[in-house]
This record gives C-alpha cells, structure tokens and sequence, in this order.
C-alpha cells in the first residue's frame, strides 16, 4: 500500500509569457486603483504659494472688459407685447 502512494509534486506547467504578462498587469493595474482611492482619501494641502499665482492672472482678466457685442441680424428682438386674439 505504501508503494501506491506518490507524494511527488504535481506537474504544472510553466506559464507563458502571455500568462506572465497578464498576471504582472494585474498586479500593476491593483496598485495603481490602490494609489488613486488612497489620493481620494487622504486629503493633500495645498499651499499658498501655489494659490497666489493663478489668482494674479485672473485678475489681470477681470480688469479687462468684454467688447459688448451688436445683436447678430439673424437674431429677431424679443417682442414686448403679446398678440391679442
């Protein structure tokens, strides 16, 4: 009975390099949905400086004014009065 026994490890076979691929992406692909929850949880400060920048050209926009702009012709004025039937 003891020489039916075979406690030999199974055979399987290498895996391929589509399969090597396939499973290292995964990999990748787990680590990188990890880092972008993370990113949505932990709340990152932003600094002043960085603030300050952007804010100046806004608002050296709002001092410009808008050219205000003639009514197209294809445009029909709104009429002020309803007709009366």
């Amino acid at each position: 009975m003891a020489s039916e026994l075979d406690f030999s490890p199974p055979e399987v076979p290498e895996p391929t390099f589509l399969e090597n691929l396939l499973r290292y992406g995964l990999f990748l692909g787990a680590i990188f949905q990890l880092i972008c929850v993370l990113a949505i949880i932990i709340p990152v400060p932003k600094s002043h400086e960085a603030d300050a920048e952007p804010s100046e050209p806004r608002s050296a926009e709002v001092m410009r004014k808008p050219k205000a702009t003639a009514p197209s012709a294809n445009k029909r004025p709104k009429k002020e009065a309803k007709k009366k039937r």
